[in-house]
């Protein structure tokens, strides 16, 4: 069964992340051009929040234009489910349907090692069973398995 690493293996184990004082408006400006929606706040090593389109829009619904010009930490979403590197793929797309998210920060021990989303999960589940599939065939035909 796939788990993260496996994930993260093949994407990188890069991830991007503000400081919990940077503005909103200098958030959105690196998500901007990250092409993300989803940033990590990032206290040295220690995570201390995160900060998506979802935040932003939820925000700018309740303060206006206002919010741009406070500071990650005030709007930021602080309770952060994560996962392990040896979480499976069907644990984290219960997670996070469960949950409702579509990103989830990959830990190893108490340091953040990763960002999965749930593109990067649906990838896997789908190349996972494209492969269980091709196998099924060729046992149906009697044919060797080959990727």
């Amino acid at each position: 069964m796939t788990d993260m690493k496996r994930i993260l293996d093949a994407k990188g184990y890069s991830f991007f992340f503000v400081p919990p004082d940077a503005k909103v408006s200098e958030t959105l400006r690196m998500m901007s051009q990250k092409k993300v929606g989803f940033l990590l706040v990032m206290d040295g090593e220690r995570m201390e929040g995160v900060f998506s389109e979802r935040d932003l829009v939820k925000q700018l619904a309740q303060q206006g234009p206002a919010v741009l010009d406070r500071q990650v930490q005030d709007v930021m979403t602080t309770s952060i489910y994560h996962v392990g590197l040896h979480t499976s793929v069907d644990e984290v797309m219960g997670v996070m349907s469960e949950k409702g998210i579509r990103h989830v920060p990959v830990m190893d021990g108490k340091m953040v090692v990763g960002v999965v989303s749930i593109r990067d999960v649906v990838k896997e589940v789908v190349a996972d069973r494209e492969i269980t599939i091709k196998g099924l065939e060729n046992y149906i035909v009697g044919t060797d398995f080959r990727t």
